[in-house]
């Protein structure tokens, strides 16, 4: 691949773009907000003029329901060899190109599993993809180079191709990113009308939860409506489990000792579940997760010090397999928890008191 145009200078956009013209191909930028394609030229994304000629792969990313209209455009006006979307929604836009009597052997739909809260070139990288499963949903009419094209560009944003059937992706990205993201701002919104001395006691468990109900809902709406129906099944499923779980929590207030029995179990049912779940998210480098050591340091609110914390964890040969931080509410410190292979363990926690850390069980 040598040229390419990017049609959608946003955060999907921008940072494919990045990473092309990183990687010596001449990237062409166009949206429908100049402002944000001068700003996507101005970071090194590429060039906002024209191409001269058809390019090697048009990239169209633009929301889910735009995708048919600027893939139509761009196919009838040639100007690439092949062409690609990265919308997160992939049947419904599909059938709707056909519809639209464009020749689809030029077309591969595409899904690149990355994101973050925050939107627009601004917050595009060029490394956003590296590491991250990218879904192709090649049909027998996507002819071979346009494929070849494809697992090109996901192989200069370093990320891993995966091929799927277009519905069955929209099924699975329903299970493991819409309803998540619904289920984290239902339960962020409790605490819009929330009392400030409960407010005041959250912790690293509801910013887990809730770290991805920061993203714009007007991008998400884009998302949902093209994907509304695998999404309500999923939800249903949800919506099912919390009335089992309300009435057991019901249960164990009961003064039947039969009936918090019952409850317990059914509240245990869900955490076993929950557990059972969570074994089967894919860990490091998509192996299957592994189990680590926390090694929990006080840490304060100064310039360098996550800086000095690694930097003396790798002077003692220890590997931070993932790291958290729990900030104290109202101090200028928090804690930081190192997570490192078991082994690892006691030769990082030695060496960190070594050199002046505390320590926390």
């Amino acid at each position: 691949m040598r040229t390419a145009l990017v049609i959608g200078t946003g955060l999907i956009g921008t940072s494919a773009a990045l990473a092309l013209a990183g990687r010596g191909v001449a990237v062409h930028l166009t949206d429908h907000d100049l402002a944000r394609a001068r700003t996507a030229a101005a970071l090194g994304a590429g060039t906002e003029d024209a191409p001269e000629g058809p390019v090697d792969l048009a990239v169209v990313a633009v929301p889910p329901a735009h995708v048919p209209a600027a893939l139509a455009e761009a196919m009838r006006a040639g100007v690439a060899r092949g062409y690609l979307d990265v919308a997160s929604v992939k049947g419904g836009p599909r059938r709707e190109l056909e519809a639209l009597g464009v020749d689809m052997s030029a077309y591969i739909g595409t899904h690149p599993m990355a994101g973050k809260e925050r939107s627009g070139p601004l917050a595009a990288t060029a490394d956003l993809f590296e590491g991250r499963p990218w879904v192709l949903t090649p049909t027998r009419e996507t002819d071979t180079e346009v494929l070849n094209l494809a697992l090109e560009l996901v192989a200069l944003c370093r990320a891993v191709p995966v091929v799927m059937d277009a519905d069955a992706h929209d099924r699975a990205v329903a299970l493991v990113s819409h309803t998540p993201q619904l289920i984290s701002s239902m339960v962020a919104a409790r605490l819009a009308d929330a009392d400030e001395t409960a407010v005041r006691l959250c912790g690293q468990g509801i910013r887990d939860v809730t770290r991805i109900a920061a993203s714009d809902p007007r991008m998400w709406i884009d998302i949902l409506t093209a994907n509304p129906g695998p999404v309500a099944d999923v939800l249903a499923g949800v919506s099912a489990d919390l009335e089992e779980t309300v009435r057991a929590l019901r249960a164990l207030q009961s003064p039947d000792e039969d009936k918090r029995r019952d409850g317990a179990s059914g509240v245990e049912n869900v955490l076993r579940r929950g557990n059972a779940g969570r074994e089967r998210v894919p860990g490091k480098h998509g192996a299957a997760p592994a189990v680590y050591e926390t090694v929990a340091v006080l840490i304060s609110d100064r310039p360098g010090e996550l800086a000095r914390i690694f930097a003396d964890a790798g002077s003692a040969g220890v590997n931070i397999e993932d790291v958290r931080i729990e900030h104290a509410t109202g101090q200028q410190a928090g804690l930081v928890q190192l997570m490192v292979e078991p082994s690892a363990a006691p030769v990082l926690s030695a060496a960190l008191r070594e050199r002046g850390w505390a320590l926390r069980q």
